[in-house]
């Protein structure tokens, strides 16, 4: 089992977990301890920490969680229905292949039993084997990476946070549907690099796009099945990070509104936080990202793709060669926008397929103009 390879906790944080009151966060968590292991039928969340930064060419110290689980316990819940466990460690095998595997299967196993894994870093290399442990699962994978660079590169270079992306792009079994970028900023990537997402139809929004307007982004994380946030892609003056000063990048409330939208998706079925440096500053925001994405999870409607259609209203756009038709949750207002089974072509999604989209999409299309998100997966989608 994949779970085989999780150390306990260690015990400055079941000491500190023990003299928690009964209302925090902590005393409402079950634990991986030297004596049990938590019974994973009855857990929602499974917090995983992967002790693994060899991916990271700058990094300077070695993993260590403690101050994030203890700034994390010490936070006090919503009025949650979530069961969440803490699982423990994945330390460092002797090659980051090796963590690579054990990472992979242990993800594998908690997805296919419909447990969310929370994966705390470690370099955003990570987010490979997080993205492989789909591979059994035999479906197209989303990915959707809070971050400030697209991370590309050399076809040949072994695994780094900084070239990741490649290896999930080119890497057989070829899973990959979509990759979404929330808040790149431009003069961190290359002219290239912008381009390249744009030929492979991929979804890029700059930061200044995203600060001025969050709501843009959340039909990305909605349409998502993993999320990956680099703690880098947070300004310095928010996140604690002196060590790798970032004068621009999100600000604590823009992140943690990004995490929320991530856990109230009803398709995100893995999350992961990537590149801090252990300090006891960066520890804080960690702990209250990691907040608003149980926070998220708690409030799911389990729509699309998981309830009917009786529940939405169905609007049909006509186009001069075709119909776009647009459907609205009666419960909680949201849109999708059809993507048809063209069965006389080859499909890499199987069937008819709602694309999560925006109101302002909708009105696009009243006006005769075709969503860009729309053409996008349409080209994708018959490649």
């Amino acid at each position: 089992m994949g779970v085989d390879f999780l150390s306990p906790l260690n015990d400055e944080v079941t000491a500190f977990v023990k003299g928690l009151s009964s209302q925090h966060l902590g005393s409402k968590i079950v634990f991986h301890t030297e004596k049990e292991f938590p019974d994973l039928t009855k857990i929602r969340l499974a917090i995983v920490g992967v002790l693994e930064n060899r991916g990271d060419k700058t990094a300077i110290n070695d993993v260590d969680l403690t101050h994030i689980r203890k700034e994390l316990y010490g936070l006090f819940p919503g009025n949650w229905d979530v069961s969440i466990a803490d699982l423990g460690d994945l330390y460092s095998g002797s090659t980051k292949d090796d963590t690579y595997f054990a990472l992979q299967k242990v993800c594998e196993e908690l997805i296919k039993n419909t447990i969310i894994p929370i994966i705390i870093g470690g370099s955003q290399d990570l987010t490979y084997p997080l993205y492989r442990a789909y591979d059994k699962l035999e479906q197209m994978v989303n990915l959707v990476a809070i971050d400030s660079k697209f991370d590309f590169g050399k076809e040949s270079e072994e695994i780094f946070a900084t070239s990741y992306l490649t290896n999930i792009i080119l890497d057989a079994p070829n899973n990959l549907f979509n990759y979404s970028n929330v808040g790149f900023q431009t003069y961190l990537n290359s002219q290239e690099e912008i381009d390249l997402i744009e030929k492979l139809f991929f979804d890029a929004y700059r930061l200044g796009d995203v600060s001025s307007n969050i709501a843009i982004s959340e039909p990305f994380f909605r349409d998502a099945d993993i999320v990956v946030v680099d703690l880098t892609s947070v300004k310095s003056s928010d996140s604690g990070n002196f060590i790798t000063f970032t004068p621009n990048g999100f600000n604590g409330k823009e992140i943690c509104s990004l995490s929320r939208y991530s856990g109230i998706s009803d398709k995100v079925s893995s999350f992961g936080i990537f590149n801090h440096n252990n300090s006891k500053q960066e520890s804080i925001l960690i702990a209250q990202i990691i907040w608003y994405f149980i926070e998220g999870v708690h409030y799911r409607s389990n729509e699309y793709p998981f309830g009917s259609k009786e529940n939405y209203l169905k609007y049909i756009i006509p186009f001069e060669s075709e119909e776009l038709v647009f459907y609205k949750s009666n419960k909680t207002d949201r849109w999708w926008i059809e993507i048809p089974f063209i069965s006389s072509q080859n499909n890499k999604l199987k069937r008819n397929t709602l694309l999560p989209c925006s109101y302002e999409e909708y009105l696009l299309a009243c006006n005769q103009e075709l969503p860009e998100r729309w053409w996008k997966v349409q080209r994708k989608n018959i490649i």
